[in-house]
């Protein structure tokens, strides 16, 4: 089962968008998806009730997460996504720590990059494979990156932050979508937003099979060892 964690301790990041629009995606008859909100805000728990369907299903609360994982392993899901709030508490440290990746969005602002070194620094701390997502972002021109993402992208590199190589631009499809209960390809699958979501679920999917793959190395040369 793999659980994916969204964490920034800057408020508005976009950690409840991108899961929901994620999860959408993610959930197939051959993905068994689960949400978790463990955000007080309810974020996620409010647009799920807009959706009014269990695809993908949606546990709500912070209390043992590591029970609700327990649980939704044995319920047979493949994919868990977590939403925690914008801080450095217990739930945020908690969840992390049972994340096979930690994706922490950032819009591209010098307040947001300052506050993605907290999340950054728990999951070294805990050894968790992590990687920042520019959320958020100015739409490209003549595809290149406006000037304050590639600004962003180098402020992460220099901290020697993994980033996605695409962005998450800045569309009222996004929005829209939410609204409808909906995530960015069932809104619009045609969109550029739900492009970028695809995109960003291959690079998701690709970076945790790598994961796994030195993993399981790393457990064959001890055996051999």
């Amino acid at each position: 089962m793999n659980v994916l964690v969204f964490a920034s301790r800057k408020g508005g990041s976009g950690k409840s968008t991108l899961a929901a629009h994620l999860a959408t995606y993610i959930a197939t008859p051959e993905r068994k998806t689960l949400l978790i909100d463990a955000d007080p805000q309810g974020s996620l728990s409010f647009w799920h009730r807009i959706r009014g369907t269990e695809n993908p299903a949606l546990k709500h609360g912070s209390r043992s997460l590591a029970d609700a994982l327990k649980e939704a392993k044995r319920e047979g899901f493949d994919w868990v996504l977590i939403d925690t709030p914008p801080n450095k508490s217990q739930v945020v440290v908690e969840a992390i720590k049972h994340a096979t990746l930690v994706i922490i969005p950032t819009r591209p602002s010098l307040f947001d990059i300052a506050a993605v070194q907290d999340t950054i620094a728990i999951a070294r701390e805990l050894r968790k494979p992590y990687a920042a997502v520019l959320n958020g972002a100015p739409a490209k021109r003549h595809d290149a990156e406006a000037p304050i993402v590639s600004d962003a992208r180098g402020a992460l590199n220099a901290l020697k932050v993994p980033v996605w190589a695409g962005q998450v631009t800045h569309r009222a499809d996004f929005s829209m979508a939410l609204a409808e209960g909906e995530g960015a390809e069932e809104f619009d699958p045609e969109s550029s937003a739900a492009d970028e979501i695809g995109r960003l679920w291959t690079a998701i999917d690709r970076s945790i099979k790598a994961v796994q793959g030195a993993y399981r190395n790393a457990r064959a040369a001890r055996s051999a060892a």
